[in-house]
């Protein structure tokens, strides 16, 4: 009888006879603690899996900490756990709304008969404290469907159980802390004790949630304002909370009662009324001497839909948008910055030709005519077609790009004649009450299918390049974002459920041995969770046909 199995570990290219059934925590241990922090979870046969996994069968393992997205999203399920403990034993007829990421940190509303106080907040944090010193273990538990369901509604938690009850499997699993049970989608860290660092302090209405820094995680994230943008989430669950319309599962009945249409139809004309607006303001600026709009934001935000959108709603608005193309200013190749790893670095500022670009804003803005360079990306030289371009009284500038927020871009341009716009899809819908949708994923997901169905990538390509992109958006995008003078949500409170069909055979084909299988396996059993909703009701201008095709504007 064999009774052991062979683990090798992919931190230190170690491999290790253990015995069979033993935990992440035991094999850590064998192969020689290999990461200089605390392990968070670990990629079995590139599969996240908790450390209280067991290993029946031979394994590839690599164990991940805080320095990693997965073992950030371990860590900060497992504070969420606690926190939701801490409200429950300190205010146990109140409702914890864990609402969305901003300022670095975690926003929640607690909703109970007396109004939060700083008080009441402090004796939260403090309990949570206490559960993280007591170092208590998070037992994971399965239940058949129908009766989590039941268990759910006996803890008053209507939200996760209708999200269960509409998402069709056989079996749920959750987590017991004590005598506490929640639904966290995704693994908890062993126990309590793993984490080493946050705060609770009075944020808006709420509170924030704050977390360690992934580059230094003995150290806090700083708070950072970022009004504009938690007012662009509160617009957002308003109209969700106006449809009734609050988490997924809430979702998945409109789906199934036929509601689906009208789900559509009310997004659609939230982000019509939306775009409308910006360009109103646009008009009403105009007056003021605004002759430039920069619209910028992460990857597939949907930048290319709302600038469409835009010139049609500022035509409405007797405006004459013209557009530049900021990769046309591109420096030639030969010119363009390298990274710290000799490569050239597209995605700097400084790849632009800043004193061309501000020089042809100058003459455009003095009535002058100017002639359109073309980049050719296949020889990476500015080319000339013949085109030229002038400004009519009425005109203005539509210019969109990464770097269109940043000030350096068109700091040889008074400010008087610039607008900016933000554009994110900042995902509003949650899966439950304590359990939001990272904006990144969403983004993710629209890039995934983009990509295969226009450019020719596969999953696991886009899925590789992704950690990079996102590299870039910390570094050039999202430091930015608050010069906006208008943010707009490309998000749609039914999207993701019109995703899934397309997103899920594109995910399945990822092979296990694939360094992207972790994030695709990842991806396929979030989206599990949504009911399908049919591309035929989404219209021609919907900002998803960007990313699904079948749309009214040439792209």
């Amino acid at each position: 009888m064999i009774n052991t199995i062979s683990i090798y570990c992919k931190n230190n290219q170690k491999r290790v006879e253990v015995p069979i059934g033993s935990s992440l925590l035991d094999i850590y241990e064998e192969v020689g603690e290999p990461l200089t922090s605390r392990p968070l979870n670990a990629q079995v046969n590139n599969r996240t899996e908790g450390l209280t996994f067991r290993c029946w069968q031979d394994k590839d393992v690599e164990f991940v900490d805080y320095t990693s997205s997965s073992g950030q999203r371990t860590f900060v399920r497992s504070l969420c756990f606690i926190f939701s403990k801490a409200v429950h034993d300190i205010l146990p007829s109140a409702t914890l709304h864990l609402e969305h990421p901003v300022s670095k940190g975690y926003y929640a509303v607690i909703k109970d008969e007396k109004p939060l106080t700083a008080e009441t907040i402090g004796h939260i944090k403090a309990r949570m404290q206490a559960l993280i010193c007591a170092d208590l273990p998070f037992t994971h538990r399965s239940l058949r469907t129908d009766e989590a369901v039941q268990l759910l509604r006996t803890q008053k938690m209507e939200d996760k159980a209708r999200l269960i009850e509409t998402a069709g499997m056989c079996y749920t699993s959750y987590y017991e802390l004590s005598d506490y049970a929640n639904f966290f989608y995704g693994c908890l860290t062993p126990s309590t004790g793993y984490i080493h660092l946050f705060d609770l302090v009075p944020y808006a209405n709420g509170v924030l949630l704050r977390v360690p820094r992934p580059d230094k995680p003995d150290e806090l994230e700083p708070i950072i304002c970022q009004n504009k943008m938690f007012n662009a989430y509160k617009e957002h669950l308003t109209l969700q909370q106006t449809v009734g319309l609050n988490n997924v599962g809430d979702l998945n009945i409109a789906i199934r009662e036929g509601m689906a249409q009208e789900v559509v139809l009310v997004s659609e004309a939230m982000q019509e009324k939306q775009v409308a607006k910006i360009a109103e303001e646009i008009a009403r600026r105009y007056q003021e001497g605004v002759r430039i709009v920069l619209i910028s934001g992460p990857s597939s935000s949907g930048k290319t839909t709302f600038c469409k959108r835009l010139q049609v709603q500022l035509i409405t608005n007797l405006i004459h948008p013209l557009g530049i193309s900021l990769d046309d200013y591109f420096l030639n190749r030969e010119d363009t910055p390298k990274d710290e790893n000799g490569e050239y670095d597209f995605e700097s500022l400084y790849a632009l030709d800043l004193p061309y670009l501000n020089q042809d804003i100058k003459k455009l803005l003095a009535g002058e005519e100017i002639k359109l360079p073309t980049f050719n990306f296949e020889t990476g030289k500015r080319i000339y077609k013949g085109q030229t371009l002038k400004m009519r009284p009425n005109s203005v500038l539509i210019m969109e790009g990464i770097h269109a927020l940043n000030p350096e871009l068109t700091s040889f341009i008074d400010e008087q004649y610039k607008y900016r716009i933000y554009v994110s899809a900042l995902t509003t819908i949650a899966l439950d009450n304590h359990n939001w949708i990272p904006t990144t994923d969403n983004r993710l997901l629209r890039r995934i299918i983009r990509d295969y169905r226009f450019r020719g990538y596969s999953a696991e390509e886009t899925i590789l390049r992704w950690p990079s992109v996102r590299k870039g958006e910390n570094k050039w995008i999202f430091p930015f974002q608050e010069n906006a003078d208008a943010m707009f949500n490309s998000a749609m409170l039914y999207e993701l459920a019109a995703l899934r069909p397309y997103a899920e055979p594109l995910l399945a084909e990822v092979m296990e041995n694939s360094p992207a299988n972790a994030e695709a396996y990842r991806l396929l059993r979030f989206l599990r969770y949504f009911n399908y909703l049919p591309q035929e009701a989404l219209p021609g201008t919907s900002l998803l046909r960007e990313f699904l095709g079948g749309g009214s504007f040439k792209y």
